[in-house]
């Protein structure tokens, strides 16, 4: 049955339709926002997937270009595979809703957006992340917590509810919120060094409007959700795990309290496989086979007990740190010789070697997607190979975490970096984790930040990356434990990755991964100021004595770019007829030249003589010619009348005949042939086409 559900959201009209498009799903909305509209699509398996520890919970945020009235670019003309945008979209919608689902369900579960239709003043993912909530609300998947969204912009210290496109302009912030009525969910943000105060009330703002919004969601809910349906559990047997914490005794404590992840890995290879044995000594292969995946569960969780409460109860970490104690920091510059800037920043166990290519402004990434952001000159790619956690298995790519840890560290980094008017390059960046034991995106943002100063990249100020860790008791957000710089035990077994990344001034990025129902005030708060504190350590106890400030020449073997700019109405004298001027500029330079139609001409080249030999040539053919100047200018061709001289490249005037010479001649070959300099005089130009009248200066220069 068709309904219509209409309420304000942060000033703009929201609108709820069900019962209209695809029956078949678990739970559909089609949600407008103004002009903007999503279709949402929640659907679950009939049977749960045997064999696994985690719930099953895939997201897809799909771009229609259609939306925004495009016909893809592609051969094919129809949506390829999913953007890097529609990708980060996907994360930041999984993000929230993934901890809030029974933690022994396993179904497949899919939610499908679909965005449809796009006005350029309202995002479509805020709109996306409200229909997945009431999608699964209104469904009979077994979800029943009501989750909101919102983006916050900042503008002259005023904060901004979902802005437009005019104000996402002006903006030194993109904070995305997601929230309960009660708590914090996940936090997204990029800005422009932001400072804590600032942050914190920004999420607050956001949460008081989120707050309307799930009245509202619950409204619907009680309407038109339909019963929750009845579920399998993989809840492990009590008599399983205590089963197991029998035959583990205090082996475990044991394996896991050690300062090298390679150590414990293999402590806990060699505990399962004393389980596995002990198991069958118990019991029979079969029944080992048969609950396989539920003693790996219980081991789980045993792990997770132990970890955690030697934490919470006695303040012991795994590797023995203190709660807010950094692992060993090291950093080094200029690794490799001939790329343009590199760096090798570690953390523990945790190692990232990033790399920086300057190229020319015809290089920027061209973006095909439903943003009014249609290209971009800084680029940042996160690999994370096989080798870099010691399995061995082939490389497929980047997967959704590489791509969203990417531009993490690019969101981190963006807003220190300089215009293209101070810096007229096209910068990339690819970060390849050689070995991880947690926290290897702010470990990318640290070393991409050396890597850029190594480059000679003019940056405002140094970015650093930390992140902190969750301990609850009994899933009690006000009693807990927070740590700083998790390494990977910590991070698998604890409630949350704080991520934050910025200057000593303030914020550029945050991204908050949470596995219990959402965060107190206190618990932001917090983070943010053990992040602070970390930051400034790390940048000034270990980057800042590798490299205090950007190089002031960039490497030798990076393209040398000189910026000029010309009358916009000179554009087409340099380019020539079919490209001609510009062509032959380029032959006989070697240079790389941009030109866009503001007039802004970007000249790259290796060889910096031959970058100014083509700012001069440009320069001459943008100069205008003067009545009364001399030129040393050159016979390009011989006519009955006279001969044709050029004087600028691309400026040729006629030198009649009768102007050559103090004596009469008969024919032009008597005093000039094909390729002589000659001194010349403008004597006249004509106002209306340009063309101009010369003599020679007196005598004739015949050395060639």
């Amino acid at each position: 049955m068709f309904k219509k559900f209409e309420t304000y959201f942060a000033g703009k009209k929201l609108v709820i339709e069900t019962g209209k498009m695809a029956c078949f799903s678990n739970g559909s909305c089609l949600v407008r926002y103004e002009d903007t509209a999503v279709l949402v699509n929640a659907t679950m398996s009939k049977e749960p997937r045997d064999g696994i520890d985690f719930l099953p919970l895939s997201v897809d945020y799909e771009e229609k270009l259609y939306a925004i009235g495009k016909i893809p670019g592609s051969f094919m003309k129809r949506e390829g595979k999913a953007t890097d945008k529609a990708i980060l979209v996907s994360r930041a919608i999984d993000r929230p809703l993934r901890p809030l689902f029974p933690h022994d369900y396993r179904n497949d579960t899919s939610i499908h957006v679909t965005v449809m239709c796009v006005d350029p003043d309202v995002l479509p993912e805020i709109p996306a992340m409200i229909g997945a909530s009431i999608a699964l609300n209104i469904s009979d998947i077994p979800f029943d917590k009501i989750v909101g969204g919102i983006k916050v912009g900042l503008i002259d210290e005023n904060l901004v509810l979902n802005p437009n496109l005019e104000e996402r302009a002006k903006s030194r912030l993109d904070l995305t919120i997601a929230a309960t009525y009660d708590k914090v969910c996940m936090i997204e943000a990029g800005a422009s060094e932001v400072d804590n105060e600032t942050m914190i009330k920004a999420i607050k703002f956001a949460h008081e409007e989120i707050k309307k919004l799930c009245v509202f969601i619950e409204d619907i809910r009680k309407e038109i959700g339909k019963p929750k349906s009845e579920y399998k559990s993989f809840e492990v047997p009590k008599e399983l795990i205590n089963e197991i914490s029998t035959i583990i005794g205090d082996k475990l404590s044991n394996s896991t309290s050690t300062t090298d992840k390679n150590v414990r890995d293999v402590n806990i290879d060699e505990l399962k496989k004393f389980i596995k044995e002990e198991y069958i000594k118990n019991h029979t292969e079969e029944d080992y086979a048969k609950n396989k995946s539920m003693i790996a569960e219980a081991v789980y969780k045993l792990q997770k007990k132990a970890a955690r409460s030697q934490i919470i109860n006695n303040g012991m970490r795994p590797d023995g740190r203190g709660l807010d104690e950094i692992r060993p920091l090291s950093a080094e510059t200029h690794i490799l010789e001939r790329t343009h800037g590199s760096a090798l920043f570690s953390r523990g166990q945790t190692q990232v070697l990033s790399v920086v290519t300057l190229g020319t402004m015809a290089e920027e990434q061209n973006l095909d997607g439903l943003d009014e952001e249609k290209s971009k000159n800084y680029i940042h790619h996160y690999n994370f190979p096989p080798y870099s956690v010691g399995e061995s298995r082939s490389s497929r790519g980047p997967g959704r975490r590489e791509i969203g840890h990417g531009a993490l560290a690019e969101k981190a980094l963006v807003p220190v970096l300089p215009s293209t008017e101070e810096f007229p390059y096209t910068i990339r960046v690819v970060s390849e984790i050689l070995s991880s034991n947690g926290s290897t995106s702010q470990g990318s943002i640290c070393a991409s930040t050396l890597a850029l100063m190594d480059a000679g990249v003019p940056i405002k100020s140094p970015v650093a990356g930390i992140s902190t860790g969750l301990f609850t008791k009994d899933d009690n957000v006000d009693d807990y434990i927070m740590v700083t710089d998790i390494q990977g035990i910590e991070d698998f077994f604890g409630d949350m990755d704080f991520k934050v990344a910025g200057t000593k001034k303030g914020i550029t990025a945050i991204q908050v991964d949470i596995k219990i129902d959402g965060l107190s005030y206190e618990v932001i708060e917090e983070a943010f100021e053990k992040t602070y504190k970390a930051r400034c350590y790390i940048l000034d106890e270990i980057m800042l004595k590798e490299i205090a400030e950007p190089r002031k020449e960039i490497s030798k073997y990076a393209p040398k770019i000189i910026t000029i700019t010309i009358n916009p109405d000179k554009i087409r004298d340099v380019i020539g007829s079919g490209g001609k001027i510009i062509n032959k500029i380029i032959e006989d330079t070697g240079v790389k030249i941009d030109i866009e139609d503001t007039g802004k001409i970007f000249i790259a080249g290796a060889d910096s003589a031959m970058v100014n030999k083509a700012i001069s040539i440009i320069e001459g053919i943008t100069r205008d010619v003067e009545i009364n100047a001399v030129y040393l200018g050159k016979v390009t061709k011989i006519i009955a009348c006279g001969a044709i001289v050029e004087v600028m490249p691309g400026k040729e005037g006629l030198l009649h005949i009768s102007k050559m010479s103090k004596v009469r001649i008969n024919k032009v070959e008597e005093v000039l042939n094909l390729g002589d300099n000659v001194m010349v005089k403008v004597i006249d130009i004509d106002k209306e086409n340009g063309k101009f009248s010369l003599i020679a200066n007196d005598l004739v220069n015949k050395e060639g």
